[in-house]
């Protein structure tokens, strides 16, 4: 696995991260996402349904959680996790926990951690976390970590202390990896924490490239765990310590605007779980992202119509309630960048989610029949909206890559972050703007 940066845009970097999978035979644009599953399987959609989508990302996530208490199933059928879900060309990453579900906190020791499960608590050691990636037999995988530092009052010595056991863990791992056959080949990313203390951050950034690791996990900088700023702060003082030629994924960060503040800081890769969030609060990402100019009406002064439906003033005043200045910010509330669809507003609103996607549920489907099968909990509800969340957040990906490719970044920034309040005043509900 080889990071091939092709040019580096205010922090950003753009490239190809090629020799993924066990023959080397995949590559994932950066800055780029995850395709984010449940048990292998991407939630309310089959593989038939999810591969009508374009440009899907060639790395697929898995998380030890939801996979840990079918250990002994995947061990007496031998032939890992790709055949076992029928998964079929795609690389396999195995986290450690599920970005979209919290933890209770309180479960780790020194020689232990726990995932959550549909069963309940599953404490892992060193030895039966390397047994499960063994039975999985992923093309790459995140080495087992102590992230228990993002709560508010987490003390110093508590930071310290996370960081010390996720190195020896990380140290662990690695001595079991390279004793392990079905393991040869596989690459495993080290976990950086530290919490909200910049000199742990650091250290544990600068001793785990110290590490054989093909790239690096930042953990516990999810967004209900600290404000954007602090964020933004801790990560630029990470990227300082790390190789520039390996990956950097970031873990929980989802939302466009906290993505396009990360991409800025350096970070190359994210995890797609945003889309189901807004999916399972039965909303809509409609945030616009579009950048391109209409080369017949360039340079006459004729601006090009925005192929996405803006928000009305009074699904931004939602979203503008809920921003992430919070650390303690409930995930289930609405974000700026989504439309509630179960709101009576779209009963009689026969125009498709966003204007000009190419999604099945936008080409064949309106707004008012959304919110009708919402209202009458019908299971085609969740198939319609994944299948259009997953495709607009991929766009988005798209555009944020062709954006520092051509040196619009700004105004991508500019569409995105001011898209969904966009001309916009008054009170009460509004028309929608087209």
């Amino acid at each position: 696995m080889k990071l091939e940066l092709s040019m580096v845009v205010q922090g950003c970097r753009l490239g190809v991260l090629t020799g993924l999978g066990r023959a080397g035979q995949h590559s994932l644009e950066v800055p780029g996402c995850l395709l984010y599953t449940r048990c292998g399987t991407v939630p309310h959609l089959t593989q038939d349904t999810l591969h009508t989508l374009n440009n899907l990302p060639s790395v697929t996530q898995l998380t030890l959680n939801t996979l840990a208490e079918h250990q002994e199933v995947l061990e007496e059928f031998k032939e890992g996790v790709r055949k076992f879900a029928g998964l079929h060309d795609t690389v396999l990453y195995c986290s450690l926990h599920d970005p979209a579900t919290s933890c209770p906190p309180g479960h780790i020791t020194n020689k232990t951690v726990s995932v959550w499960g549909s069963g309940g608590r599953i404490e892992l050691t060193v030895a039966k976390f390397m047994a499960l990636q063994k039975a999985v037999q992923p093309d790459l995988y995140q080495s087992m970590a102590d992230g228990e530092t993002w709560q508010i009052n987490t003390s110093r010595k508590r930071v310290r202390k996370s960081v010390d056991r996720t190195l020896a863990h990380l140290d662990e791992c690695l001595l079991l990896h390279h004793k392990t056959q079905e393991l040869s080949g596989v690459e495993v990313l080290g976990v950086v924490e530290g919490g909200d203390v910049l000199e742990e951050r650091v250290r544990s950034a600068r001793e785990t490239a110290k590490r054989p690791v093909g790239g690096f996990c930042l953990d516990g900088l999810h967004t209900a765990a600290m404000e954007t700023h602090l964020r933004t702060q801790l990560i630029t003082a990470i990227i300082k310590e790390l190789p520039e030629d390996k990956p950097r994924l970031l873990q929980g960060v989802g939302r466009p605007d906290e993505v396009l503040a990360c991409v800025e800081a350096g970070v190359d890769l994210f995890e797609s779980f945003f889309p189901f969030q807004v999916t399972e609060r039965g909303c809509a990402l409609t945030f616009p992202f579009n950048i391109t100019t209409d080369p017949e009406a360039a340079g006459t002064g004729v601006q090009v119509p925005p192929t996405v439906v803006e928000l009305d003033k009074h699904e931004a005043a939602i979203g503008q309630k809920n921003g992430t200045d919070n650390p303690q910010e409930d995930q289930t509330k609405m974000t700026p960048f989504e439309i509630n669809l179960k709101d009576n507003r779209y009963r009689e609103d026969f125009s498709p989610l966003v204007e000009g996607c190419g999604c099945y549920c936008c080409r064949n489907h309106q707004r008012a029949y959304l919110h009708h099968l919402l209202v009458t909990n019908e299971l085609l509800a969740g198939v319609l909206l994944m299948l259009h969340n997953t495709a607009h957040y991929y766009a988005f990906f798209t555009a944020l890559r062709g954006a520092l490719a051509s040196d619009k970044l700004d105004h991508l920034k500019k569409r995105v972050l001011e898209g969904p309040g966009k001309g916009m005043s008054g009170e009460g509900a509004g028309e929608r703007d087209g």
